[in-house]
């Protein structure tokens, strides 16, 4: 599949940083997260786990597929805090960076992924006002550990 998802296919590991939001306590984490293509290639699957204090925290899936446009891609966030879309994030490459913005009743989460070499740098920002304001929630810089099989 010649797009940016290839970028995240493998298996990632690094540290993050939480911000404290209205959704719990901030503080140091470990993340994980496996990215692997299905169905033929036209579907990435990512599954996402967080350790704090060395204890399981959040989870996720996710479903990312790139759409008939190039660099148009689409997220399905499903995470252990109870979310699951009504639709799809909507995501483009910039050249430099993935992007998805997921929107809901509680606001809008804003997706980035920047890469250098093995290096994946997440960060997430939250809106609650439409956009005109984003608050932190997580940045983590993950070292690829395996690539794809």
């Amino acid at each position: 599949m010649g797009n940016a998802l290839t970028l995240l296919a493998g298996e990632w590991q690094g540290e993050e940083q939480i911000a404290t939001t209205r959704w719990g306590e901030g503080g140091p984490a470990t993340g994980h997260f496996t990215a692997r293509f299905e169905l033929g290639g036209k579907v990435l699957l990512m599954d996402y786990r967080e350790e704090r204090d060395d204890k399981p925290a959040l989870q996720a899936h996710a479903v990312v597929t790139a759409g008939p446009e190039h660099d148009e891609y689409a997220l399905y966030w499903f995470d252990s805090y109870g979310f699951a879309p009504a639709q799809p994030a909507p995501g483009h490459w910039d050249g430099e960076r993935l992007v998805f913005l997921r929107s809901s009743p509680r606001g809008q989460t804003r997706h980035t992924y920047a890469f250098d070499g093995d290096t994946c740098v997440l960060t997430l920002e939250s809106s609650f006002d439409g956009g005109v304001r984003w608050e932190s929630v997580m940045q983590g810089s993950y070292r690829r550990v395996a690539s794809p099989s």
